[in-house]
Formats: structure tokens, C-alpha cells, sequence
């Protein structure tokens, strides 16, 4: 396991997209506006439900966010998928943060299920990620996680076997 904290804020995350934290070529946070969370409270390698590793992270909602004046105009939401992208971020952030190389790719979820959707009147939005599986070997790096998200405490999206790979190509 790498030597990092086991919390960041929202300074060591656009560090992270600049490609500053876990070193150029590795694992990387999109810059904002894409950037779904503002600080990760906790991580860990061995953490969560089934001791392979976990994220918490938090995202606060602001009524000016940008996907409100577009998804819809009159009746704003922000996009699930932007919720999913959220996860799928922190899915390749803890890979990183292992110390593991390569850059980061989303290769797919097997379940999605949408229960509740985030107006512009939520304040904050949680996610957890808990790993199933962490793989490292000498041709791939991979991460499977379940996540979930809750806006303001009540849980709104469950995903089930999100994938993030980490390539060095």
C-alpha cells in the first residue's frame, strides 16, 4: 500500500487532476465541472463491507451547479449518469491511491438502479464504494465495487459490480 492520507480535500482532488497526486501516467480525477465530489472522508485497501477496500466521499449541491439550467430547463435534475461517473471516479481513485500504475477507465457497471433523483434544494450527496475485488497482475489492474449514493441521507442511486481497469497505455 502506497503512503498516502486516508482523507482529501477538495485541493488534493484538483490535485489529482492535474496528475499531481499519484504521479504523471497514473490514476486521475476529471477537472471540475466534471469532478463529482468535493472531499473523500475515508479509504482504505481492506475497509467496507467485504475487507477488499472502500470510499466515502461527499458532494455538496449548490442550486447554481451547471447540469440544473440544462437537465430540464424548468424541472431541474442532475443526470444520473453524473451520480454513476461519481462512483466510477471513486472506483479509480482508490486504485491509485493503492499506488497502483496506470491510468484509470470505467468498463462497466452490471446493475443500475435509480430511486430518487437530486433537485437543486438537496444539500449534499454521499457515496460509498465498497471493492468486491481488487486484481493486480502483471497484465491487468482492476477494481469491481458496489456503490451507492445518498442524498442527504436517503439512498437515491445502487450500483452493483462497477469495473475500473488501470492501463499504462
Amino acid at each position: 500500500m502506497a503512503e498516502y492520507p486516508t482523507s482529501f480535500d477538495k485541493d488534493d482532488l484538483l490535485k489529482c487532476a492535474r496528475g499531481e497526486l499519484f504521479g504523471e501516467g497514473n490514476a486521475q480525477l476529471p477537472a471540475p465541472p466534471m469532478l463529482m465530489m468535493d472531499r473523500i472522508t475515508d479509504i482504505s485497501g481492506d475497509g467496507g463491507k467485504h475487507g477488499k477496500g472502500h470510499v466515502v466521499a461527499e458532494f455538496d449541491i449548490v442550486p447554481d451547479l451547471w447540469f440544473f439550467d440544462c437537465h430540464f430547463p424548468g424541472n431541474p435534475i442532475m443526470p444520473g449518469c453524473l451520480g454513476l461517473d461519481g462512483l466510477w471516479q471513486l472506483t479509480g481513485f482508490n486504485l491509485g491511491w493503492r499506488g497502483w500504475q496506470g491510468r484509470g477507465y470505467a468498463l462497466g457497471v452490471g446493475e443500475v438502479k435509480l430511486t430518487g433523483m437530486v433537485r437543486p434544494d438537496r444539500k449534499k450527496l454521499t457515496y460509498y464504494v465498497d471493492f468486491t475485488k481488487a486484481v493486480q497482475t502483471r497484465r491487468l489492474t482492476m477494481g469491481v465495487a458496489d456503490g451507492i449514493v445518498e442524498a442527504d441521507g436517503e439512498v437515491i442511486y445502487q450500483v452493483k459490480d462497477m469495473k475500473v481497469a488501470l492501463s499504462e497505455s
